[in-house]
């Protein structure tokens, strides 16, 4: 393969035809691939700027690499960032392996830099053969069709130009212009997944299968095809707001998957998607998953995914000295008794009654139910669960969660709009009492 072959297979010709234009920060290690990268960044004609990581894992070969990176910047009148790492450090702070700690420290930079210095890409080396080596560690470690596409090229202002071609591609490259590069000896060890994949299991299956990379590449390919398809289908149903028919959803042996793709972004994993459905099979209302800001529910009739009400924790003051409406949080109406009370003036749920001793409470407020409240019901004579009122009424998750309550003193006088409760009851032809309704738009 001839240089412009390779820089053809490299880049489309609307990256070339842009490369002058573009600023580029190159992740440069010293090894083939980034070093590669980077010769082929400059051929084509981008604006590149290098930075360099040294973790100090391997003592004086991390030194060698940075002292390499540095000399080749040099020759090649590329601008050089390098920044020194606690690997340790971070990894008491925040757990996880060395792999995982080098991967946050690494893009966390690049970050920093794109977004202080205005970079219009950050390009990393990964290539070919490392798709097939992300194939077989998502494989193993449990995944969906997503994960067997591999990485993207472009994902983020992250750029891996690399992916289409080698690792024999790239030596070759590097030997027909005569540039020279180092070797991590880590890669030769098997401590890490990745090099287990690479070292040992993709020769035993090459050894059986001779094109097995190219066939795997091939299935990612295809693999790519239908996700694409997939997402594309799936985004003429996007919205924050979902409400899903349970009867003719839950038919369709797919909805579980179906309802993943509709919902995925918004943080959703497979096994909450196929509990909603199951659930929704089942009869089985009330079931909810909350994720970030929104939350997944199974109704009576209907699975709906909606952001969480950011007032749920609200208590809202409530003065009731005086004849007035109300509209917030609610449109409540308040009348003082005048004519002699008779219980047909009020209904006990939309419309309610209390004497005034109700106005000598000293907190009255206005809030959203709580798992475990309980309240009188007027007619009763112990307490119950709001929730068991909500089940007999057959709330579902959304209004129960939006369901307003009168609180005095610490004491639940009312579920607006639905029960009184038989605090402050007022008397057959008392003149000291108060109305309120909740007007209903």
């Amino acid at each position: 393969m001839n240089h412009e072959e390779l820089l053809n297979k490299v880049f489309t010709p609307d990256e070339l035809k842009d490369a002058g234009g573009k600023r580029v920060l190159v992740a440069l290690s010293g090894g083939a691939d980034s070093v590669a990268l980077l010769r082929l960044l400059l051929e084509a004609g981008f604006d590149c700027h290098a930075a360099h990581c040294n973790f100090h894992l391997r003592d004086e070969e991390s030194m060698r690499d940075e002292r390499f990176v540095r000399d080749l910047c040099q020759r090649l009148e590329v601008p050089l960032d390098v920044k020194d790492f606690d690997v340790p450090a971070w990894q008491q702070e925040h757990g996880g392996s060395v792999e995982m700690a080098c991967r946050e420290l690494r893009y966390a930079w690049f970050e920093q830099k794109r977004d202080q210095e205005g970079y219009d890409l950050i390009a990393v080396a990964h290539h070919a053969d490392d798709q097939v080596e992300t194939f077989f560690l998502n494989l193993l470690r449990g995944t969906g069709l997503r994960g067997l596409t591999g990485m993207r090229r472009l994902n983020e202002g992250i750029w891996r130009p690399l992916l289409g071609v080698t690792r024999n591609d790239i030596i070759d490259y590097l030997a027909a212009i005569g540039q020279d590069y180092v070797t991590d000896s880590t890669n030769a060890k098997n401590d890490y997944r990745r090099n287990r994949i690479r070292n040992v299991i993709l020769p035993l299956i090459e050894q059986q299968f001779p094109n097995a990379r190219a066939r795997i590449l091939d299935t990612m390919q295809n693999l790519i095809v239908d996700h694409e398809l997939l997402e594309y289908v799936a985004e003429d149903y996007i919205d924050d707001y979902i409400s899903i028919d349970i009867e003719d959803f839950c038919e369709n042996p797919y909805a579980p998957t179906l309802l993943y793709y509709r919902i995925r972004r918004l943080g959703f994993n497979r096994d909450q998607c196929l509990q909603a459905v199951e659930a929704a099979r089942q009869g089985r209302s009330g079931a909810h998953f909350t994720v970030g800001d929104h939350v997944l529910a199974v109704n009576r009739y209907t699975i709906n995914v909606m952001p969480l009400n950011p007032d749920l924790d609200a208590e809202i003051p409530i003065d009731l000295g005086e004849e007035r409406e109300i509209y917030n949080p609610i449109h409540l109406k308040m009348q003082h008794g005048g004519a002699p009370f008779n219980p047909r003036m009020c209904n006990g749920s939309v419309c309610v009654a209390f004497n005034t001793q109700l106005l000598d409470c000293h907190r009255i407020v206005l809030r959203h139910w709580r798992r475990g409240d309980r309240f009188q019901p007027f007619g009763m004579n112990g307490t119950r669960l709001v929730s068991d009122l909500f089940n007999d009424l057959k709330l579902d998750y959304f209004d129960r969660q939006n369901a307003w309550l009168l609180e005095a003193d610490g004491e639940i006088v009312w579920v607006v709009g639905r029960r009184s409760s038989a605090h402050y009851p007022v008397e057959i032809g008392s003149q000291d009492y108060i109305i309120l309704t909740e007007i209903i738009p």
